[in-house]
């Protein structure tokens, strides 16, 4: 992983002298009247913590030229250990504060937050643009068709009825549901690469070893331990997760609306704790 240095310009704006990037926790809010979406508008990403970088990495690659405001809810993180119910009220909450600054889109890179709160969203919000992440399931069973897959998620992620309902579309596929307490928390702490996240893994997956064709992250803070979870399973598990269709997704709902920016590009973060320390953690992570 490369670091860049930060030069701090003011209490919570940080250059990034290699990338060029800026990223700072306030921006101009909309002014009065701006009520139709702009190309130079934001695509606001938001996640429970640190997790959605993952997708905000993808979206960045795929389009470069565009504003994003990234929002991670650390201070209440992790989503997938509460109940539906304060997951969609934090998911509200956040999502609202977010619109409130006008952003032509809104990407929820939260596989929680999409499986619990998507839909109601999207009907407080008719007029927005809203993508929501899903697991790769569908990719997984294109490959394997008649394979077993393992989904490694959060414990509200695999007990919402939108994971159900996709289950069901693929009937003939065995899918072993597999939960991961405790992990989201070690990579909100910057733990993706220590031994403890090892650890808990090899916990979490030996039972699994040679008995999968594939095994679908679940969680969009997953592919930042991507790399420990293939040297357990080996390679003959292809992993699979959520972020580049989600990149694609919101790319076809831009352009369909004409909201495609050409020229430009940045990148503002945004952290419920609001330290400098998850800021730089993030910057770590979009590095990554």
């Amino acid at each position: 992983m490369q670091k860049y240095p930060l030069i701090p310009f003011f209490k919570e704006v940080f250059f990034c002298v290699e990338s060029g990037i800026f990223l700072c926790y306030n921006r101009k809010k909309q002014k009065a009247g701006e009520d139709l979406a702009r190309k130079e508008d934001y695509i606001a990403v938001f996640d429970s913590g640190v997790g959605g970088i993952s997708v905000l990495r993808e979206l960045v690659q795929l389009m470069p030229n565009e504003n994003y405001l990234y929002f991670g809810d650390s201070a209440n993180a992790p989503y997938g250990e509460k109940s539906t119910e304060q997951v969609r009220e934090l998911t509200l909450q956040n999502a609202k504060r977010l619109l409130s600054w006008g952003v032509k889109a809104l990407v929820v890179a939260c596989n929680t937050a999409t499986a619990a709160a998507i839909d109601l969203l999207r009907q407080t919000y008719p007029d927005t643009i809203i993508i929501g992440i899903e697991p790769a399931l569908k990719l997984a069973v294109d490959r394997f068709p008649a394979g077993k897959i393992g989904i490694l998620a959060t414990p509200v992620t695999l007990r919402e009825e939108k994971l159900t309902h996709l289950l069901e579309r693929f009937p003939e596929v065995q899918v072993e549901r597999i939960p991961a307490p405790g992990l989201v928390a070690l990579i909100e702490q910057g733990k993706a690469d220590s031994p403890e996240t090892e650890a808990l893994l090899r916990d979490l997956l030996n039972p699994y070893i040679g008995k999968l064709d594939a095994l679908v992250l679940g969680c969009t803070h997953y592919p930042f331990v991507k790399d420990t979870i293939s040297a357990i399973l080996g390679s003959h598990t292809l992993l699979l997760d959520g972020g580049e269709g989600t990149a694609r997704q919101t790319r076809r709902c831009l352009e369909q609306a004409g909201l495609l920016l050409a020229t430009g590009g940045n990148i503002t973060m945004e952290n419920s704790l609001e330290t400098p320390e998850i800021l730089q953690l993030s910057f770590e992570l979009l590095e990554k």
